[in-house]
């Protein structure tokens, strides 16, 4: 298992920051390798993310001395999406099965999760997101067959797209989590614009479903001093509560955010209006 730290940035710190420089601090690359587990933990609101890929045999995020703790989730709740083949989660020793675009929420205090591929050369790929909870919170299985998408934007705006909300109010209880899908109509390059911030909570996106030469233009920064990174499929990329967060696509791509922070609310953001942006 590999975890790498990142640090909280004012927005003042990235002012003068080059490509590489900016890359290095907000873009994760490299999520899914075969039989690894890859995780990244930033100071933003210490959310830990990255990707659990098994093959031949089950994984387990193992954390202790790392958070102070005697096992993972001692503090901390945590959400899953499987983006890759079927596979199955074992839940102190309950197991269950997850096809793609199937989630997770897991309750603070469970002591175990298990991570299974059901064809090593077809694995599944697990995005996982964790943050502190105070509070115990009902294991819940969810499925995108079982939630009906915010439908939102227009296809004159290159914006048309589908929001699945899997750990949000509506679906599931959680401390400070949330986190879901969001997948463009055909035609629509845009994400999030118009797009906004939210000073009461952190964001990650991880973009995914893509062809090898597709890319996505993220922009991040403060709304009048703009930043970008290009992606490709299978990264993600950390928004700070200070930053905008939306991006467009050479071709067609899905996302997953995940969020938290001291409001769970999901309207609870400042839009920017156009001609705020520079």
């Amino acid at each position: 298992m590999k975890m790498e730290t990142k640090y909280a940035h004012s927005p003042e710190d990235i002012r003068h920051y080059s490509t590489e420089q900016l890359r290095d601090e907000f873009l994760i690359e490299s999520l899914f390798v075969p039989g690894e587990i890859m995780l990244t933990y930033t100071h933003n609101d210490r959310m830990i993310f990255g990707g659990v890929t098994p093959t031949t045999e089950a994984l387990e995020i193992v954390l202790t001395k790392e958070l102070g703790v005697d096992y993972f989730l001692e503090r901390r709740e945590l959400g899953v999406i499987n983006i890759g083949g079927p596979g199955s989660i074992v839940i102190d020793g309950e197991e269950s099965s997850m096809k793609k675009q199937d989630g997770y929420y897991i309750g603070k205090e469970t002591k175990q999760v298990l991570f299974k591929s059901d064809d090593q050369a077809n694995p599944a790929k697990f995005y996982c997101v964790s943050v502190p909870a105070h509070k115990i919170y009902p294991t819940v299985k969810i499925s995108i067959d079982d939630i009906k998408p915010m439908e939102t934007g227009e296809q004159k705006t290159l914006n048309e797209r589908k929001i699945y909300q899997y750990i949000h109010p509506n679906i599931c209880e959680s401390c400070q989590l949330q986190m879901g899908y969001t997948v463009l109509a055909e035609g629509s390059a845009w994400n999030t614009m118009p797009c906004h911030t939210h000073e009461r909570r952190m964001e990650t996106y991880l973009y995914f479903d893509m062809d090898p030469d597709t890319r996505v233009f993220h922009f991040m920064g403060k709304p009048d001093e703009t930043k970008h990174l290009v992606m490709a499929n299978e990264q993600a990329t950390i928004s700070p509560s200070w930053s905008i967060h939306t991006g467009v696509a050479t071709a067609d791509y899905t996302f997953i955010w995940a969020m938290c922070g001291e409001n769970i609310t999901y309207t609870d953001m400042d839009m920017v209006a156009m001609d705020q942006l520079k």
